[in-house]
């Protein structure tokens, strides 16, 4: 979702599930993360099997969004938001529960973490990615300040799909009407 929403942008990265390694002594083996979900604004937009921060200009995730699950909710919200506010310094962190759907947002200000109050959807506000995140069918989605849902790829090519089948439908009555109105295609 949010690579369609940048896809004309080459300064960011964005990844899941991948492992954050933050060791001072720059060793992979001491200090590390694997957040559920984060984006780094201003950094080159390629192929990475791992955030290294000793290789990335010492730059951190400007987003981190987490997926509890009755395993890591304690983590998610004790130590690892520790971790991103104190370590990290990272400006906005989210958590979302799909099972009871419990979602809170923060904004680092100041070096610490504020909760972020809600618009009247629900929805919270990303200063870093400039979108709301809320919940829309028990997901966690994406949506434009003006309010506009942004789809996922499969969401967008499902549309791109049935707009192409509705413009071949068009053609083909337009085709049909030219054809019984005497109008011989080939000629066109």
């Amino acid at each position: 979702m949010l690579r369609k929403n940048l896809e004309d942008r080459q300064d960011f990265y964005a990844c899941g599930n991948l492992t954050i390694y933050y060791s001072p002594p720059q060793r992979k083996s001491e200090q590390f993360r694997g957040p559920d979900f984060f984006v780094v604004l201003g950094t080159e937009r390629k192929p990475r099997k791992s955030w290294v921060i000793w290789e990335e200009d010492g730059k951190y995730p400007n987003v981190i969004v987490e997926i509890l699950s009755s395993k890591t909710a304690k983590t998610d919200r004790g130590l690892k938001k520790q971790i991103y506010q104190d370590t990290f310094r990272t400006p906005d962190y989210f958590w979302f529960d799909p099972e009871n759907l419990e979602f809170q947002g923060f904004h680092l200000l100041d070096g610490q973490y504020q909760p972020l109050q809600p618009n009247p959807n629900g929805w919270l506000w990303s200063q870093q990615l400039e979108l709301y995140l809320g919940i829309q069918e028990r997901k966690l989605r994406l949506f434009t300040a003006q309010g506009q849902l942004i789809p996922t790829p499969e969401e967008a090519a499902q549309k791109a799909e049935s707009e192409l089948a509705s413009e071949k439908a068009r053609s083909q009555k337009l085709a049909q009407k030219l054809q019984d109105m005497g109008i011989d295609l080939s000629e066109l």
